[in-house]
């Protein structure tokens, strides 16, 4: 719709879900237009924050200006979607855990739909237990997604050298790091990918400690450890940690030399959560709340069966049709 202010005519609109329209001031000098500020629409929108314009529409087209921003177009998905899920078999004796349906869709499914309605373009999944069943859902991704695979012929080891095989990715710009057994609803990454924190991890501070979950200490407001074992000295708050972590490039790269560390001295057994408890002392890592929201990752039958009984009705109702 087009408005008028201060001299201005405003176009906000989209038909593409990842678009955020904004409204802005801009000067004008000899045709050019510079954005002075911006504001975002919509109380579900994130926070304001520099991004680059996808679109910029000027005098020629009719109107003074029209503004597009995409909040995650620079950033790429990593997705960890290797592993054999033991605890999960039969079910995934022939099936890689990822694929598993829920709400009629597999859950990798699902994933690259929430990462597409936020405007992140480009997703690159680690595989290993049934690599071709997951690379056949590629041929399902969202218009205009790009989605890559990196193979992990390790992958009956830990994840940590499932995500160190991607680790020309990781230095190579600003990451997700997603664990593919997560069913959530898209204001997770609305959250995660809106956040102002270059360096940034998903907490939920509401649940219940039954020794499987990888525990998140704050302290204020920025994580200290993670871990299903680890117990700092002081800290402030602790939640669950969703399994989702924000990574600029420059904490990309001291991640990667971790991981090589924690490869080596596990013999190649560990989790990768090992490095970023690492990482978190070297990093400012920001905590993320999402206390309250419905969510479940999937490890054992029971949490299948919650998933399609209880979240992913929870979510539908959260998001709508």
């Amino acid at each position: 719709r087009a408005t008028q202010r201060d001299g201005l005519t405003l176009i906000i609109g989209s038909n593409h879900p990842a678009v955020i329209i904004v409204r802005v001031a801009v000067a004008s000098n000899g045709g050019r237009h510079r954005l002075l500020f911006g504001s975002r629409l919509g109380r579900n929108s994130c926070p304001v924050r520099p991004l680059r314009p996808l679109h910029f529409f000027g005098q020629e087209h009719g109107y003074d200006t029209i503004l597009a921003f995409m909040p995650g177009h620079d950033v790429t998905a990593i997705i960890l979607a290797a592993g054999v899920a033991r605890r999960l078999a039969p079910l995934t004796d022939r099936t890689q855990k990822s694929l598993l349906p829920v709400g009629g869709r597999p859950i990798l499914a699902w994933m690259m739909a929430a990462l597409h309605a936020v405007g992140v373009p480009r997703v690159v999944i680690v595989v290993g237990h049934c690599a071709d069943q997951v690379t056949a859902l590629s041929a399902s991704a969202p218009p205009g997604m790009v989605v890559q695979f990196i193979d992990n012929p390790a992958y009956r080891l830990g994840s940590a050298v499932s995500l160190y095989s991607s680790r020309d990715v990781i230095v190579g710009g600003p990451t997700l790091i997603m664990d593919a057994d997560v069913v959530f609803p898209r204001e997770f990454l609305r959250r995660l990918v809106g956040s102002a924190a270059p360096n940034a991890l998903l907490v939920d501070g509401g649940f219940a400690d039954t020794g499987e979950e990888v525990k998140v200490y704050t302290k204020y407001d920025r994580v200290i450890a993670l871990g299903k074992k680890v117990v700092p000295e002081g800290w402030d708050q602790i939640g669950e940690g969703v399994g989702f972590f924000k990574c600029s490039a420059e904490a990309g790269s001291e991640l990667v030399r971790l991981l090589e560390q924690v490869i080596e001295e596990s013999h190649r057994l560990c989790e990768y959560e090992d490095a970023l408890h690492l990482l978190v002392s070297r990093q400012h890592v920001q905590p993320v709340d999402v206390t309250g929201l419905p969510w479940t990752e999937v490890d054992f039958v029971e949490d299948l069966r919650r998933a399609q009984a209880e979240v992913f009705p929870a979510i539908a109702r959260l998001e709508g049709p």
